[in-house]
């Protein structure tokens, strides 16, 4: 049997074998154009594990003609980069150099910028890869000198696909041994492997050589044993990556969208990462964005749902947050609050606001009428309707307007208060 795992035996070495990515190398897409032109640019492939960003690269560097080197940031040093660049003027390096640097989200400024020189003049093409967002991670030197391009997890198609050119090669690998892969086997291997294709083949090399053969010489995978020999199903959250804040982007718009179950599939991944606190404070925050007056008493009972939850911690605490999801999705919605609040602020830090006015200012020491300090003040508890008309803004932003109620039943009432007492 190979020593190498299934992944590595299986990895196509021509553009027709590769699964997926659809979007960048279907017939007349831009890396397919780009390689079918043979002129490689410096490119940052970004996306999650097993998705072919190394096959492509190793693709792309045979066609290309010239010398290839592939590096893992995780383990590369400034030293390694040097000796490579040692070769640009030498017979290795006379039709330029190819060079594959894997992780590159692992290097440190300086060892990103040792390799700007050879990119700028051409005699290092660079393909990197990294499954963290380049805009955070990658110097801006670099990204201005390359193209970026996002590669997405596969679909349970492609990733069936795969398995079934796995088993091809397994098959002809056990020779006297047939292999007898249930679809339901197949089926399951694909979903749980989360679009990445390399977990699904170590899952299926797995399967084969852990099963022995029945009296009539068959190996028979049934989904029992796909099961088995399946890790669980990883999910893609990173606390301090980006899928951290796109799951978290997508459980707030699905609740300010009105879909329940689009919120409740949100809210079980984040409890499916055990992130209790950063549920708990989206939810606080939604209840006062998203909701907010149109349904004033939402936070109080969210705040009960929330403390509850830590109270309980997971995996019980997931039935107080479900009630608060399911009730804000299903609340009617009103952005007036933070409307009003971001439009203050932003008068605050942009606008000369001017000074408080005179009656409104604290009166409440010796001296302070000298000052003109609270004089013209008038209490609207002595006045019919508890209101008086006098200016409250500075005199700058005197007719500036905030809050904008929103159409709802609560704020129809806030509506139809504020003009019954100014009448």
């Amino acid at each position: 049997m190979e020593s190498k795992p299934l992944a590595e035996r299986i990895r196509p070495t021509k553009l027709e074998e590769m699964v997926g990515q659809k979007h960048l190398l279907g017939n007349n897409k831009i890396l397919n154009r780009i390689i079918n032109s043979g002129k490689i640019t410096n490119m940052i492939f970004y996306g999650p594990p097993g998705t072919g960003k190394t096959t492509l690269a190793n693709i792309i560097a045979k066609s290309s003609g010239k010398t290839f080197y592939k590096l893992n940031a995780t383990n590369a040093s400034l030293n390694d980069i040097k000796e490579i660049t040692s070769q640009l003027d030498s017979f290795m390096g006379m039709n330029g150099i190819l060079l594959y640097l894997d992780e590159i989200q692992n290097f440190n400024k300086k060892q990103q910028q040792s390799l700007l020189e050879f990119m700028e003049n051409g005699k290092i093409t660079l393909i990197s890869s990294t499954t963290e967002n380049p805009y955070h991670y990658i110097y801006k030197a670099i990204l201005s000198r390359a193209t970026v391009f996002e590669f997405k997890p596969l679909t349970k198609e492609d990733i069936i696909d795969g398995i079934n050119r796995g088993i091809k090669i397994l098959q002809s690998e056990f020779k006297d041994v047939n292999l007898n892969f249930s679809n339901e086997a197949i089926n399951y291997i694909g979903e749980v492997s989360a679009g990445d294709l390399r977990k699904a083949l170590n899952s299926l090399e797995l399967c084969a050589y852990s099963t022995m053969p029945k009296e009539d010489g068959i190996v028979y995978i049934n989904v029992e044993t796909a099961k088995e020999c399946t890790q669980v199903k990883i999910l893609n959250y990173d606390k301090f990556g980006d899928s951290h804040y796109d799951i978290l982007s997508a459980f707030q718009k699905s609740i300010r969208g009105s879909d329940v179950d689009a919120s409740i599939h949100y809210l079980a991944r984040l409890i499916e990462a055990g992130d209790l606190i950063s549920i708990c404070r989206r939810l606080l925050v939604i209840a006062c964005e998203d909701i907010g007056l149109a349904y004033p008493s939402a936070i109080s009972i969210v705040k009960n749902c929330v403390d509850s939850a830590m109270q309980l911690g997971l995996p019980e605490g997931r039935i107080p947050l479900a009630e608060a999801v399911i009730l804000l999705a299903t609340s009617p919605k009103s952005n007036s609050v933070i409307n009003a609040i971001d439009k203050a602020l932003d008068d605050i830090k942009n606008k000369d606001v001017g000074e408080i006015p005179s009656h409104l200012r604290d009166s409440h020491y010796k001296g302070a009428d000298k000052l003109g300090r609270g004089i013209e003040y008038r209490y609207p508890h002595d006045y019919k309707k508890h209101y008086v008309n006098q200016d409250y803004l500075p005199k700058n932003i005197e007719d500036v307007i905030y809050y904008v109620p929103c159409k709802n039943k609560m704020e129809d009432k806030i509506r139809a208060y504020m003009k019954f007492i100014k009448e």
